[in-house]
């Protein structure tokens, strides 16, 4: 069965579903998406390196895991499966806030979405899905903003969107101190 999203208007209430590639064909139709960051205990960030193969922004560097709830599947719960599923590992999350953004990329898709952020803390070695991943990183906040500043077209449009705002709402604890 084709991958299903949950179509929503403009105050994520729903209003159908749609296969994932169609809702992002013909311009993008607003659909609930979840990100996720998250951090380690002396406040380094996990970032995901999108598999290349991926239908849009194959290679790019992004937040640890990102997707769609499925019809019926709450965000938490969404959140939870595909951080399994993508990273091989779960981690108390909670929600700090959300956006809307549309995106428009070279292979004709749209990603138009209505992204709900959660963050947790963990530490440890992901065992990423190679289907989704092709690499996995720890770096500091001010090293990945400094990245992106120099190369910005290293990085996934939602991330660069969304990083700023998650830094000013999450003080990662350091415990090394």
């Amino acid at each position: 069965m084709k991958e299903q999203v949950i179509l929503v208007d403009e105050n994520d209430a729903p209003i159908g579903i749609c296969e994932k590639i169609a809702a992002h064909q013909n311009g993008g139709q607003l659909h609930r998406a979840i990100s996720i960051f998250v951090f380690s205990s002396k406040g380094e960030m996990l970032l995901q390196q999108r598999a290349k193969k991926k239908y849009h922004c194959g290679g790019l560097w992004t937040n640890t895991c990102c997707s769609h709830p499925r019809p019926g599947e709450s965000t938490e719960d969404a959140a939870h499966r595909r951080l399994k599923e993508e990273m091989g590992f779960d981690c108390p999350l909670s929600e700090i806030y959300s956006f809307t953004y549309r995106t428009e990329f070279t292979n004709g898709l749209t990603e138009h979405e209505y992204d709900h952020v959660l963050v947790g803390v963990w530490d440890g070695i992901p065992e990423m899905n190679r289907e989704e991943a092709d690499g996995w990183k720890y770096a500091a906040p001010e090293s990945i903003l400094g990245d992106m500043r120099v190369h910005p077209e290293q990085y996934t449009s939602w991330f660069k969107i969304s990083f700023a705002d998650v830094l000013l709402q999450v003080r990662p604890v350091d415990n090394s101190r």
